[in-house]
């Protein structure tokens, strides 16, 4: 198993920026996918973007393309979120989660998740 520790997160008026890491550790891979997920209150779990630890284009929701960018330092075990221009419908409660195998966008999948950490945009 992986254990996946968070931080950042924080509340922004509409506009801002902020940062999110996941530092991964236990039993990882340059295979590893890794993923952030977002739910808000009364709605499914999405995904926000995802890709492999070591390796790849990350893939973007379509809502955040352009707005949020991942970086990873595989060296730390560690995956970033940048996320800029943020709007009121980012608010959530954002989730790292990690998979061996396929990257896949269905939190279903995904067999490792962090504690969570809010974001808050006010308008």
């Amino acid at each position: 198993r992986v254990r996946l520790v968070e931080s950042g997160g924080g509340s922004v008026q509409a506009g801002g920026s902020l940062g999110l890491s996941c530092a991964a550790s236990g039993d990882t891979h340059s295979d590893f996918c890794m993923a952030w997920f977002r739910q808000a209150p009364g709605k499914e779990r999405e995904v926000v973007a995802r890709a492999y630890l070591a390796h790849t284009t990350p893939l973007y929701a379509d809502s955040v393309k352009g707005r949020f960018t991942v970086s990873r330092d595989y060296s730390k075990n560690t995956l970033y979120l940048q996320m800029n221009n943020l709007k009121p419908k980012d608010t959530a409660v954002y989730y790292c989660a990690a998979r061996r195998g396929a990257c896949t966008d269905m939190a279903d999948s995904f067999t490792d998740w962090g504690q969570g950490t809010q974001v808050t945009v006010s308008s």
